[in-house]
């Protein structure tokens, strides 16, 4: 499904996108099925392990910002990530074995939805090589005022994982005032219609502005790595590392390659998703 010039691009510049990779049939029923998990978080006080709320959320007005590992939630989510269009552009990109590291599926509500930091996916969970990258699926089209991805072309080729911490703690953000090699202003939106899909290199910075249309942007998100990259955190389980295969065979060698690594430790006083984590940088370029 990629051409040589778009797997090109994507080493140059860390990203691609791909047009019309999810039909219109799956993705009605991707809507649907979102729309039905939503229904769970209208009572909600506060986040949980399935949902983040947005802060001006209230169980009478609900307004949900990310559904947690969706693909634990409902099996629709692994028919998505491994179809053969999206299997193709995987394996073009990552060889031929390529495993799920995690899913999340972020929602931006007209007129609000939480702006996203500049950061690097590498410093929240570095491997032992960077064949590991982020697919972004388009549920909705993705324009200029709704707050679609905005990305650093290059940025991942620089040896480096940038500062993502305040006061001595873990953030997840980069602060914008103290990294005049980071062009943010010339950053490339990833726009598109509803079913095409963006990947980006897992240390590509990028980041994402507020929604400020007049309809609701709703991004789903896997990240994915080749087998022989190997997690340096949170791993406990051989099964179910395994079982997050896409496509191809697992292994136990891992490939080493010589890679930056920062770890994100302090944690981020506030445990949860990037919002949570990112609560506490002071130094930031979205309003």
């Amino acid at each position: 499904m990629l051409s040589k010039e778009q797997v090109d691009q994507y080493h140059s510049e860390g990203y691609v996108v791909a047009r019309s990779l999810i039909d219109e049939v799956a993705l009605d029923q991707l809507r649907e099925l979102v729309s039905e998990m939503l229904v769970g978080a209208e009572e909600l006080t506060e986040h949980n392990e399935k949902f983040d709320l947005e802060p001006s959320h209230k169980a009478s007005e609900p307004k949900v910002r990310r559904i947690k590992t969706p693909h634990k939630w409902h099996s629709f989510f692994w028919d998505l990530i491994r179809s053969p269009r999206l299997v193709s552009c995987l394996t073009d990109l990552l060889g031929s074995d390529v495993r799920l590291h995690g899913s999340k599926l972020n929602l931006k509500s007209s007129q609000e939805g939480s702006a996203v930091e500049w950061h690097q996916d590498w410093a929240f969970y570095p491997h032992s090589n960077d064949h590991v990258l982020a697919v972004g699926l388009m549920m909705d089209d993705m324009t200029l005022d709704n707050g679609p991805l905005l990305v650093v072309p290059g940025s991942h080729r620089v040896n480096k994982v940038w500062n993502h911490h305040q006061d001595g703690y873990f953030c997840g953000a980069i602060p914008a005032s103290q990294n005049r090699d980071l062009d943010f202003e010339g950053a490339i939106p990833c726009l598109g219609k509803a079913g095409d899909c963006s990947f980006h290199h897992v240390r590509l910075v990028h980041g994402s502005a507020q929604n400020t249309s007049q309809s609701p942007r709703r991004l789903m998100l896997y990240e994915c790595a080749a087998a022989d990259a190997w997690p340096y955190l949170k791993f406990s389980d051989l099964e179910e590392f395994n079982g997050r295969m896409i496509v191809g065979e697992p292994t136990l060698e891992p490939r080493s390659t010589d890679v930056p690594i920062r770890m994100p430790f302090p944690e981020a006083k506030r445990q949860g998703s990037i919002y949570e984590n990112q609560t506490s940088a002071a130094d930031r370029f979205f309003t």
